[in-house]
């Protein structure tokens, strides 16, 4: 399934807050629902959600908030399962770790879809090197910067200045004068802007 294209303030009317996705914000308030229905919609919207519709939607903010297809969410997942620890912390610190998921955190781009672009066009660099892999697992101690270009060093100093996450995640350090950054450690649960229930998530996954 390929990545959501469509309108985004209707995502967030549904699903809430989503960083990563828009920071713009609606001014309707109403779940999204078909047009016309007017009174028949918001019954509707104001009925008692399912378990599993509260599982659904806890994973679909991860899929939207990161830009994610649905295999691509679900390898993530099946990674977090084989790994030692508490597989939802493990999960969000695998999205975490991803190259455009860090260039966000950094405010090198306003939203997740502009920090993908933004690598897939080589204007970032892990260890001095050029990655164009958005999905790129970045480790401790990589030192993510921008290429020495022009293009490149005004397109992300325009978007550091006017970024709207004042605080840095404890698990990135930033030089903002050299553009910057390095990777100290794995991210804490309060690190994760986004409003989610994680274990919604896994129990969503539990019968795949």
């Amino acid at each position: 399934m390929a990545r959501y294209r469509g309108p985004k303030l209707r995502i967030t009317r549904r699903l809430g807050s989503l960083p990563g996705l828009t920071q713009k914000q609606s001014k309707k308030t109403n779940r999204p629902g078909k047009p016309g229905q007017g009174e028949k919609n918001n019954i509707t919207a104001n009925k008692k959600m399912t378990e599993y519709g509260l599982r659904l939607e806890e994973k679909q903010k991860l899929k939207f908030n990161y830009g994610l297809t649905e295999s691509q969410l679900y390898r993530y997942m099946k990674e977090a399962r084989r790994r030692k620890g508490i597989t939802g912390l493990i999960l969000l610190q695998l999205l975490e770790m991803r190259l455009d998921s860090i260039c966000f955190a950094l405010g090198f781009s306003p939203t997740m879809a502009h920090a993908r672009q933004l690598v897939n066009h080589g204007h970032i660099t892990v260890n001095g090197k050029v990655v164009n892999i958005p999905s790129f697992q970045c480790r401790l101690n990589d030192i993510i910067g921008v290429k020495q270009k022009q293009s490149s060093l005004s397109l992300v100093e325009k978007n550091v200045k006017v970024a709207k996450f004042v605080d840095l995640p404890n698990h990135l350090e930033f030089d903002q004068s050299k553009l910057e950054a390095k990777v100290i450690n794995y991210c804490d649960r309060d690190d994760i802007l986004l409003d989610l229930d994680e274990l919604l998530v896994i129990e969503y996954y539990s019968r795949r």
